[in-house]
């Protein structure tokens, strides 16, 4: 069976730096295909997306609601040449009855325990149904292996000749239901980690020295994480993650184990978030503030002290982003409620667009306020500056630990340099 697996385009914050990381889901997709599958897969990001007919059946992952749009396009251009194309993806379970429109098949929910095999016997055998729902039946994680990177190309993810990080995640579900957060919905409030020996195998198969562990918090369990963190200090690898739990022992440990920085969320100027910045400053861990514009509690004034706060505690990086009420998130639950969703274009919920009424700022306002919040806060050198900042950080650490390669632009490859503080 050949399956073309299409990864759909998706822009940019506005501001933001343009680099591009290789996609975590279409590899975690791929690792549960049965064997007579032969796969193409496009990351239409970074790759001109070819259509071809010769294909048996097409695949959509959509990550993100703004990519949705495009990921129709696509479907619609196939189907019209009588290509099956099937879809899944956070994105998908986010907006399904939509997706139904312009799709043969959607699966709902995660891919392994041999669901996929059964969907594409289903296509084989002309049996093919309009819906696959997993939402609410979990697999067991015992069952989740390695995902499969072998389906990318490694060189369209360097950024001026630096490797950049690869994905790899150790848990899904979140007990914690954040307001502008979707994940209860996607995966569950239960905190479902993976076998940590299985987690570790998959880490040190990965050829890249730099991994993002895309994990929704490591915040959940004390205990798993640090057990985690003991298991990855052997490995060497250097990596970043969403929130780490909010504890010196586990901070200290997470250094150990090749910490680079963490994205923090930042709404407020509270003491909290001051001293959490500091404590991972002090463990030798960078910090990217992820701050969110638009909160009910935000006004022009607040967003300006909140900038100034922002200079003062000396972040490494910040992404600014506007509140976005995503569908099946408690934020857009309460906005409906309150008639305050202001439209559905789904491209327009890219998080640097107002697409809600805020409550104490206009639309307008609050667009100027995201712009200046990205002017202000890297006028003394640009985002580049800040991020090659934090790159040579890991550059230090890698060379400490004799784990630094070196990425030659004619060759495209990587190869391993030693170098003596």
């Amino acid at each position: 069976m050949k399956m073309q697996l299409i990864f759909p385009e998706w822009k940019k914050l506005r501001h933001q730096t343009v680099f591009h990381l290789p996609p975590h889901a279409p590899v975690v997709f791929s690792a549960a295909l049965p064997d007579y599958v032969d796969l193409h897969f496009f990351d239409e990001n970074v790759q001109t997306l070819e259509y071809d007919t010769s294909y048996d059946i097409v695949a959509i992952s959509v990550l993100l609601s703004c990519q949705i749009p495009r990921a129709f396009e696509i479907a619609d251009r196939y189907r019209q040449d009588g290509i099956r194309v099937i879809f899944g993806g956070i994105a998908v379970m986010l907006h399904s009855q939509e997706v139904m429109e312009h799709a043969d098949s959607v699966f709902l929910g995660e891919v392994e325990d041999g669901r996929l095999t059964k969907m594409l016997e289903d296509f084989k055998n002309n049996q093919l149904k309009k819906v696959y729902n997993y939402m609410h039946d979990h697999p067991d994680t015992n069952s989740i292996g390695s995902a499969r990177r072998d389906i990318l190309d490694k060189d369209l993810y360097a950024y001026r000749g630096i490797q950049m990080v690869d994905l790899v995640h150790a848990s899904r579900g979140c007990r914690f239901n954040c307001f502008p957060c979707c994940n209860n919905f996607l995966g569950g409030s239960t905190f479902r980690p993976r076998p940590i020996d299985t987690v570790i195998k998959e880490m040190a198969g990965i050829k890249n020295n730099r991994l993002f562990i895309v994990d929704n918090s490591l915040a959940q369990d004390k205990q798993w994480v640090m057990d985690l963190f003991r298991e990855m200090i052997p490995l060497k690898k250097k990596w970043v993650s969403h929130p780490i739990i909010y504890d010196d022992d586990a901070l200290k440990l997470a250094a150990d184990a090749g910490c680079w920085y963490v994205y923090q969320a930042i709404v407020d100027t509270s003491e909290v978030i001051k001293d959490r910045i500091k404590r991972l400053h002090d463990h030798g861990i960078g910090v990217e503030g992820t701050i969110l514009l638009g909160t009910d509690e935000q006004d022009e004034d607040y967003i300006k002290r909140l900038i100034d706060f922002l200079m003062e505690i000396n972040l490494d990086m910040a992404e600014f982003t506007i509140l976005t009420p995503f569908p099946e998130s408690p934020i857009r639950r309460k906005f409906e409620k309150q008639g305050r969703i202001l439209h559905n274009d789904w491209t327009k919920y890219s998080c640097d667009n107002v697409v809600f009424k805020p409550k104490r700022i206009s639309p307008e306002r609050l667009l100027s306020m995201y712009d200046l919040a990205w002017k202000t806060f890297y006028a003394d050198g640009g985002q580049q500056t800040k991020m090659g900042s934090l790159f040579y950080k890991v550059i230090q650490k890698e060379i400490k630990d004799g784990t630094y390669r070196r990425y030659n632009p004619k060759t495209k490859r990587s190869f391993r340099k030693k170098i003596k503080l």
